[in-house]
């Protein structure tokens, strides 16, 4: 809770200082911040949900994409090594707002009734296969969804976290604790352990795009009229 108190400080400081330092020609730190915003806007966004959606839903695509990158990249701070996202409280808040607004979308676009419909009963089917459908279209979109989202990101996140602490702590107990040639192979896992450390930014970085384009995926497919 510490590690996510803190990374959502520094978010909100970055943010704020971004907004009251913002001019016509940016200085540096104000590019970094409009890049990321711009690509969440026009390859997330608009990309996935067309102009006019895109630029309504751009404020949840964007809050839901920085959370997830900050929240992600704790696991390679030092003191900090562990993401905001390994630990299951957080990614359910995140799949329950996508939950709440992808279904809010899709009553508000085509009331309750049309929701259902367009969303359980696939168009051109034959009528008898829907008793098999039915069950299977309200598992996916009111549990497996959600479900995955929070599933993903967890697993992705615990996975990375478990496999740097494995690896320095197995450097440490070559280096420091065992004895002649096995000192050695400390080399080799701290080697492994570096690479892993610019694999899990990366990974960081991925698991934002992919829960946050997700997000937008789920968002077009409640408002758009059939799929």
């Amino acid at each position: 809770m510490l590690v996510r108190v803190i990374m959502a400080a520094v978010l909100l400081l970055v943010f704020c200082l971004a907004a009251r330092r913002a001019r016509l020609v940016p200085g540096r730190f104000q590019n970094a911040v409009e890049m990321i915003l711009d690509f969440v806007r026009n390859s997330i966004a608009i990309e996935v949900l067309g102009q006019e959606n895109g630029r309504k839903y751009f404020k949840l695509l964007a809050t839901i994409f920085c959370t997830v990158l900050v929240m992600n990249i704790a696991a390679v701070i030092p003191f900090l090594n562990i993401a905001g996202t390994s630990v299951i409280g957080l990614p359910i808040v995140l799949a329950a707002w996508t939950y709440v607004m992808y279904l809010g979308a899709g009553v508000k676009a085509h009331g309750l009734g049309g929701y259902l419909k367009n969303s359980l009963f696939p168009p051109g089917v034959p009528k008898p296969l829907y008793v098999l459908l039915v069950p299977i279209e309200a598992l996916q979109v009111f549990v497996l969804r959600p479900a995955t989202l929070v599933i993903r990101l967890l697993a992705n996140m615990v996975a990375g976290h478990l496999m740097l602490a494995i690896c320095f702590a197995a450097t440490s107990f070559f280096l420091f604790d065992s004895a002649g040639a096995m000192k050695l192979f400390g080399a080799g896992t701290f080697v492994a352990g570096a690479a892993f450390f610019f694999f899990e930014v990366f990974v960081a970085a991925l698991q934002a795009y992919v829960f946050a384009i997700l997000t937008a995926v789920y968002l077009n497919m409640s408002v758009e009229a059939e799929h």
